[in-house]
């Protein structure tokens, strides 16, 4: 054998076998690094509802799970593990709003380690809470639930210089948001029902017009679209606006395409000359008596004679039986 086949044999040999080294070193690499990443998105959790949970209920651990979170950003005020979310066995967490299942746990909607589920620590800082008598009328026939948005209006009678009463309705107040109807504050529960009293969240001088026009009024409620959030400019209303006839937004958006006033046009037209006749026929009956000319034709009534019979009738007995026989008259 050549020599030079021989160090050709060496060389692929070696090659080959840096080769394979380099190939085993980057597959180890890899291996360590996926196992790197995967024990770091294993790490990373998020806990979630796994069943509903409403407002006053504790948090139990089987009403909770976790799930994968691979991202860096974290909901605020979420927890990682439910150990973090359970506590201390004395002191247990209750749920301050509705929660649905995957719906995340935040710090938000639970209490605290040890408190109460109660409207008190629902409220927000610095806001009161005050609740108002209604019926099925002026609680919007039961359609109002927790967290919907009212306007409160005042019905009130004030005596004029006169001696008078007038009455007016105002707006108290705009955009109040609704705690609580009766004791449910679950704001998932979405059945209309007919209740006694609503809880208000409101500040301390809302609270004080809602106590003041409670005494001096009737408080209605007039419920908004949830999605409505604008102040409006509003007037006190007396009896003397009910009258004018206001039309509904909807027909006053609709663009006239001109049949209006063909109809207007028409009913001019009749009516003018309607008036005409009118005027016409009262000209004929103030015509002066003289022009009347009235002739009366005295009717002739003739005496009714009796009607003469054309025949007769004659009876004739044979012995037991009576017969009769029409006999011709000679006229």
């Amino acid at each position: 054998m050549r020599s030079s086949t021989i160090i050709s044999l060496v060389v692929a040999f070696m090659l080959a076998a840096v080769a394979v080294f380099a190939t085993r070193t980057y597959l180890a690499e890899q291996r360590a690094r996926l196992a790197i990443n995967g024990s770091k998105i294993q790490e990373k959790t998020l806990v979630v509802a796994a069943k509903p949970m409403r407002f006053g209920d504790r948090v139990r651990a089987e009403n909770l799970k976790t799930i994968p979170w691979p991202s860096e950003e974290r909901p605020d005020g979420s927890f990682q593990t439910i150990e973090a979310v359970l506590g201390e066995k004395d002191e247990p967490r209750y749920a301050m709003e509705a929660i649905d299942p995957g719906e995340p746990v935040l710090t938000s909607k639970i209490t605290g380690a040890g408190e109460r589920a109660t409207l008190s620590s629902a409220l927000d800082q610095g806001m009161k809470a005050v609740s108002i008598r209604v019926n099925d009328v002026l609680g919007v026939a039961g359609f109002v639930r927790p967290s919907d948005r009212v306007d409160v209006l005042l019905t009130r009678g004030i005596r004029n210089s006169n001696g008078g009463e007038q009455t007016y309705v105002d707006v108290l107040l705009q955009g109040v948001k609704v705690l609580a109807v009766d004791q449910t504050a679950d704001e998932r529960k979405d059945e209309p029902s007919v209740v006694k009293t609503v809880t208000f969240e409101v500040t301390t001088d809302e609270a004080q017009r809602l106590t003041l026009g409670a005494t001096i009024g009737t408080l209605s409620l007039a419920l908004r679209n949830i999605a409505s959030s604008n102040v409006e400019q509003t007037r006190p209303i007396t009896v003397a606006d009910l009258g004018g006839g206001l039309i509904s937004t909807e027909l006053a958006n609709n663009t006239d395409d001109g049949r209006f006033e063909t109809i207007e046009k028409l009913v001019r037209k009749v009516g003018d000359e309607l008036g005409s006749r009118i005027d016409s026929v009262e000209g004929k009956l103030k015509q002066p008596a003289r022009e009347k000319q009235v002739q009366i034709v005295e009717r002739k009534v003739e005496p009714v004679l009796p009607v003469e019979p054309k025949w007769a009738t004659v009876g004739v007995w044979n012995t037991t039986k009576r017969e009769e026989h029409r006999v011709g008259l000679i006229q």
